[in-house]
């Protein structure tokens, strides 16, 4: 394992994802976004089956920096329980991580 997490988001549109995108890598809470979209979405909500589109939002950054990381998506997103998730890379290359780690330590 490694200090490094890759966090997932989705949302409505593609530019509330562009939106948190740039809210998080600006604030130095990760240190770069990738907005994949329309993908299908199946879910449960309000106690009825959904269908629909959402953008999916990827975010790298180190373990340490994701409570603030999910403090801002949880802040700023559209939707009153977004998902947040957080999942740990198992490697990643050197130069990589080291990019990772220099941007999400520098002062915003």
């Amino acid at each position: 394992m490694t200090d490094y997490v890759q966090v997932t988001t989705a949302t409505e549109t593609r530019e509330e994802a562009v939106r948190l995108g740039k809210s998080a890598v600006a604030a130095r809470l990760a240190a770069g976004a990738q907005i994949i979209g329309p993908v299908g979405s199946v879910f449960w909500h309000l106690g009825e089956l959904g269908e629909g589109e959402e953008w999916q939002l990827i975010l790298k950054t180190a373990v340490d920096r994701f409570p603030d990381l999910e403090a801002l998506l949880v802040a700023e997103h559209s939707w009153q329980k977004p998902e947040v998730v957080a999942v740990p890379f198992v490697a990643v290359s050197k130069h990589y991580g080291e990019w990772i780690s220099t941007t999400v330590t520098a002062t915003a």
